[in-house]
Parts: C-alpha cells; sequence; structure tokens
C-alpha cells in the first residue's frame, strides 16, 4: 500500500516548519514541498541581514525533517475534485491532502514611474525585498549607489534602511503614517526608534506619500518635495497570495479563510502562513504562522487528531545590528477606551536610548514594548502567556530602576 501524498504547495518558513515537525511527531506519509523559487526553505525574516552581509544564503536555511523538496516547481492550477496540481511545466501531480502555504506577495504602491513602460517589471533602481535573489540584486546596485530611499515605514521599511545604511548610502524613509511601525510600536517607543535611526544616519520623513518616480532619479512627494536617490526600496507590506485558491473555488477574503482544524473550505485542503486567515485574520507574522504548522502537522501526523488553533498573541520583534525591539499583546488604546481598567507603566533612558512599557489591564499584564534592550523579553512573553495576576506593580518584569506609572490610556 502507497504511502498517503501531503503536498504542501509553497516553500517558505510555514511551509518548511510543517513539514519538520511532520516528520518529527512521527508522520509517515509522503510529504512534497512545491516552491516556485529555485531554492530550498530559508528564513525570510532574516534578508536584511543577508543583505549586511552578516549571514549567508545557506546560514539562513530552514530544516525541512527531510521532505522532498521541489524548487522551482510552480504550481499553477489545482483540481480539488480529482485532487490534482497542475504545475507549470505541464506536468500533473496527485495529492491525497493538500496544504496551501503561498505566503504573500509584496505590496506595489500606486507611484508613477514605478514599472517599466513594457510593462515588465518594476524600473531599474527599484527594488522589492521579499526573497533572496531580491537581496542579491540590490546588495549588488547598493556597493555604488550614494543614496537610497525606502518607501514605507513598517518592520521590513526599518530593517531595510538600517542594512542599507551599514552598506554605504545616504539612507531616507518615506512614511505615511504618523510614526514608524504604528502597527506594533506607540509613539514614544517610534520617536525613539527614530532617534536611533538617525544616529545610523538614516533620515524619516513622516506623513509624506510617495507619489512619483522622475526621470531625473528623484522620488516625488505628495508635498511636491524631490528627494534625489539611486536606489529605491518599497517596503510597503505585503498581500496574501490566494490567487490559487480562489480560482479552485475555495473561500477566500483577505487570505484562504480556515477553521480552527485550519481546513479550507473544500475536504483535504489546508492554508497555514501568511496566506491564511483565521478568525478574520491575517497576521503576516512568523510566529502565527509556525504556531499554525505545528496544529495541523500534530494533526495530520496522527500524533494529536483533536489538535486545534485558537489564534495567536503573537511576538513582533526586530533584531537589526544596534537597533532592536519586541512588541506583543495590546499596546495602544483609543480615546474610548480611556474609562477601561488600564495602566501604562513606562520607562525611558534617553542616554542609552532605551524605552520599556508595560500594559496593565487590572492585574494583568495585557502588553508590552522593549526598545533598545531585550533582556526581560522571555519574562514578559511568559507572563503575558500564563496570563498571570500582579498584585503588586510588576517592575520585577522589568527592571528595578524607578518607573513613570500613567493612569488610563494613552
Amino acid at each position: 500500500m502507497s504511502r498517503r501524498h501531503v503536498a504542501v504547495v509553497g516553500a517558505g518558513m510555514a511551509a518548511a516548519r510543517f513539514a519538520e515537525r511532520y516528520v518529527a511527531l512521527g508522520g509517515t506519509g509522503r510529504v512534497t514541498l512545491y516552491g516556485s523559487e529555485p531554492r530550498a526553505p530559508y528564513n525570510r525574516a532574516l534578508l536584511a541581514d543577508v543583505l549586511t552581509g552578516r549571514f549567508d544564503a545557506e546560514a539562513i536555511a530552514l530544516p525541512t525533517g527531510g521532505a522532498e523538496l521541489r524548487p522551482g516547481a510552480e504550481v499553477v492550477a489545482l483540481d480539488l475534485g480529482a485532487r490534482l496540481l497542475n504545475l507549470a511545466d505541464g506536468s500533473t501531480e496527485a495529492y491525497d491532502e493538500l496544504v496551501l502555504a503561498t505566503g504573500a506577495n509584496p505590496v506595489l504602491p500606486p507611484i508613477r514611474g514605478l514599472r517599466r513602460d513594457d510593462g515588465g517589471g518594476l524600473n531599474e533602481g527599484v527594488h522589492a525585498l521579499r526573497t533572496l535573489a531580491d537581496c542579491t540584486r540590490l546588495a549588488e546596485e547598493a556597493v555604488d549607489a550614494k543614496r537610497a530611499v525606502v518607501v514605507g515605514g513598517g518592520v521590513l521599511g526599518v530593517s531595510a534602511a538600517r542594512a542599507l545604511a551599514a552598506l554605504g548610502p545616504q539612507v531616507e524613509i518615506v512614511h505615511q503614517g504618523p510614526h514608524l511601525i504604528e502597527r506594533q510600536l506607540d509613539a514614544d517607543a517610534a520617536a525613539a526608534l527614530r532617534g536611533a535611526l538617525r544616529v545610523l544616519g538614516v533620515e524619516v520623513y513622516l506623513g509624506n506619500r510617495a507619489r512619483a518616480l522622475t526621470e531625473a532619479g528623484e522620488v516625488e512627494l505628495a508635498s511636491g518635495y524631490r528627494l534625489a536617490t539611486d536606489l529605491v526600496v518599497l517596503a510597503c507590506g505585503v498581500r496574501p497570495r490566494t490567487g490559487l485558491a480562489h480560482t479552485a473555488g475555495l473561500t477566500v477574503g483577505k487570505g484562504v479563510v480556515v477553521d480552527d482544524t485550519l481546513a479550507a473550505s473544500a475536504p483535504h485542503v489546508y492554508a497555514i502562513g501568511d496566506c491564511a486567515e483565521h478568525a478574520g485574520t491575517v497576521h503576516g507574522l512568523a510566529g502565527p504562522a509556525w504556531e499554525q504548522a505545528d496544529v495541523l502537522a500534530a494533526r495530520l501526523s496522527g500524533a494529536d487528531p483533536d489538535a486545534r488553533y485558537t489564534g495567536s498573541r503573537p511576538l513582533a520583534r526586530l533584531s537589526a545590528g544596534p537597533i532592536e525591539y519586541a512588541a506583543f499583546g495590546e499596546v495602544q488604546f483609543d480615546a474610548a477606551d480611556a474609562d477601561e481598567d488600564v495602566d501604562e507603566l513606562r520607562l525611558t533612558d534617553a542616554t542609552r536610548g532605551t524605552y520599556k512599557k508595560l500594559v496593565m489591564r487590572g492585574d494583568r499584564l495585557v502588553g508590552a514594548i522593549l526598545l533598545g534592550d531585550l533582556a526581560t523579553v522571555g519574562d514578559l512573553a511568559r507572563a503575558l502567556e500564563r496570563d498571570d495576576s500582579h498584585t503588586d506593580a510588576p517592575l520585577h518584569l522589568l527592571s528595578q530602576h524607578l518607573l513613570t506609572t500613567t493612569p488610563g490610556a494613552s
């Protein structure tokens, strides 16, 4: 009797984690990873460190537990009824269980002059940063560049700016939001981060939108101000890659819709990682992707057929040379939340460039931000996970230094 075939469409971080855990948990099926890139899975979160030369491509490779790898084998269509994959080379592959781990595509903003006139791709000097191939091209051009503009001030934009600054160019970030990494940092933490970037020679333009790339090699802002540049890096977020699922008739919202078993809307089909939408949320972070992969591996391997994914409380973390931060839980509140029993405890050290914040609801820790000093990140993450009661001010979770306590929401 032949082994059941578990086909994984995608060969990124979620796919590699699923394969490794499936084998480790004693799964007996044949697992195959079909990747569109011509290389084995790697840690995409470390691309900025590859750009600086801290790591080479081999150093960020991910284990797959001995699963069969099919790099460069792009799946172009799904036949869910016949349980077949159609590949770009015209061949077909049968499967028993299908795991969609197709990831996400970089968002390309509506900027005039971004693309070549023939529609064949991005203009010369314009880069996305999503793959190792992107990283290689950008590193080659950065050698001779004097100035670089990063469009987008989220996690990827800050990482890319720091990496480019280490390679020599003068770097400027154009960010449409009110402050850097606004999804995960509050205004005070973002201000400290901006100061740390300035020390590295990176300037930040907040509340600005890039509207055009000029023939003179400039980024024109909506205000009319122009930034001369040799390189443009687009870091405007990602969008779940759902084309295959949508065409095959699966339910798709922001991502491929899955339930607590990670099952999609057709039998024997599952989705994990950046392409998956669970309970209305697409996380787009490595932590939740790996948690989903772990649950699905436990179910399909038979190690825990009743395992369920009920959501994540993701930890967002950036370690980029001299710039590092961690943020998790609830860290920002709207004015409508001001009456809630919320306290914010902050410790700022301008000399060391550190910022620490705890958010308490009653005696429970519900969120935290650490910038510049991550020594207590493990203790904080465990306290949040355990939902411990802290009847005394939880100063031990930060330090024994004096903190400023701000009642109510910010």
